[in-house]
């Protein structure tokens, strides 16, 4: 399988490193481009890949093309791989905003695209990925996607009208939940712990109680009185938290990014 990232970043070598990493890594190969000779070089020397900065020779080398450039680059950048692109290519863009529709117009038409919004935990592995693909997809072409991502954590399929709400919950949901650590650690310092030791206090409990959701599939609410004993601490800090709204908060956070990226398009 020769997969093209077309505009390597931190979620481009996200990508390199999850495939090497992979039980299945002999079956990829990867080349890449940079916007410049200088860091294609640097990343090239990181990375141990072929990595150059002509697009149109990097569309004729791969099979699969990782469109990870700006939203805003995505027109001209596939406008210009046109003429080399053929029926065997698939493009799988994480431009923030750009539809498929607009990807294959872009393209000439000739190939399939799916359009995904990953999150960076990718960068750690623990990423969630989800897809929209194009109609001209195949089922084959969206398992290479979910392969492809899958070696940088979780993904998931929705149909392209909710994508915006992808990117408001999962693609800017990290900000949300740093937020969140940040104000819980410093609740932390304001009631005597050490900062480093209050941050790995909140950090570690939010994982675990995410891991707790993804591992035994129950809903967050039971997940909560399982904590919430009667006339105990909890009770008065979920109190606490309802009076201050912020379950209607991040509601309200989501619900202004993705009206955000519904406005991208223009």
């Amino acid at each position: 399988m020769k997969i093209g990232i077309i505009g390597l970043g931190k979620m481009g070598e996200a990508l390199v490193s999850g495939l090497k990493n992979s039980g299945d890594s002999k079956s990829f190969v990867v080349y890449a481009t940079t916007r410049s000779e200088e860091s294609a070089k640097e990343a090239s020397d990181k990375l141990g890949l072929a990595i150059h900065t002509d697009n149109r020779k990097l569309t004729s080398q791969a099979d699969i093309l990782l469109l990870c450039v700006k939203p805003h680059q995505a027109k001209a950048v596939l406008e210009k791989i046109s003429p080399e692109l053929t029926s065997r290519h698939l493009i799988i863009s994480i431009c923030a905003a750009v539809t498929t529709q607009q990807i294959v117009e872009w393209s000439g038409g000739k190939c399939a695209a799916i359009r995904a919004m990953p999150n960076t935990p990718c960068l750690i592995g623990q990423g969630m990925t989800v897809f929209s693909p194009g109609f001209q997809v195949k089922a084959s072409q969206l398992a290479v996607a979910e392969k492809i991502f899958g070696t940088v954590g979780l993904t998931a399929v929705v149909e392209e009208s909710l994508m915006d709400g992808v990117t408001g919950l999962s693609g800017c949901g990290p900000a949300y939940i740093y937020l969140i650590i940040e104000a819980l650690s410093e609740a932390g310092v304001k009631v005597g712990l050490p900062r480093k030791v209050a941050t790995l206090l909140a950090a570690q409990t939010l994982m675990g109680s995410a891991k707790m959701v993804l591992e035994r599939g129950e809903h967050p609410a039971a997940l909560k009185d399982e904590v919430t004993t009667p006339a105990g601490c909890t009770i008065d800090g979920l109190m606490a938290l309802e009076d201050g709204k912020l379950r209607v908060t991040l509601i309200k956070a989501v619900l202004a990014a993705t009206k955000r990226s519904k406005s991208l398009r223009g």
